[in-house]
């Protein structure tokens, strides 16, 4: 419990000459005079040069990219709105299809090809007046018996059935 109703004093700096202050617990210990120096680096101007180059190198490349990235989304709205303009193209052309397949199927009717021969060939309906009707016998069958064939007919014929077997 001492120790937290304890007050410590820092130096912010080191390296100055420690002055009594009045929160300082001990003002009579003696001060350290041969202390070594640091030696502090400073940036040269070249060193900003460099960083001003890369940080305007680095700008430019994040402006390219985002260009390009604005250049591509733009590319692909003009392609989006060409597709969507041939789909509607293609809508359109397909119902008109549709419907020159109905006015077809309309003129192709038994009762429009029915007017068309009437009215413009002059074309009539048969009568059956004018209807002939033939009389076939089936019942008469003639039957042609083999002939027998001469040594000359077979001679030829085993050549000709010769030739079709080599020619395949």
């Amino acid at each position: 419990m001492a120790e937290r109703d304890s007050v410590y004093n820092y130096q912010a700096d080191p390296y100055s000459r420690n002055q009594a202050s009045p929160d300082t617990a001990s003002p009579e210990k003696p001060v350290k005079k041969n202390r070594k120096k640091k030696k502090i680096n400073m940036k040269t101007k070249e060193d900003k040069g460099v960083s001003l180059f890369t940080i305007l190198g680095s700008a430019t490349l994040g402006i390219g990219m985002l260009g390009l990235a604005i250049l591509s989304a733009n590319n692909d709205n003009t392609v989006y709105n060409e597709v969507t303009a041939k789909k509607n193209e293609l809508d359109t052309v397909q119902a008109e299809n549709v419907r020159l397949q109905a006015e077809l199927e309309k003129k192709m009717s038994a009762k429009n090809v029915d007017e068309y021969a009437e009215n413009v060939l002059g074309m009539k309906k048969i009568d059956s007046s004018q209807i002939k009707y033939i009389q076939i016998q089936t019942d008469d069958v003639v039957n042609i018996p083999k002939q027998n064939a001469t040594i000359l007919s077979r001679i030829r014929d085993f050549f000709d059935y010769c030739v079709e077997y080599f020619r395949g």
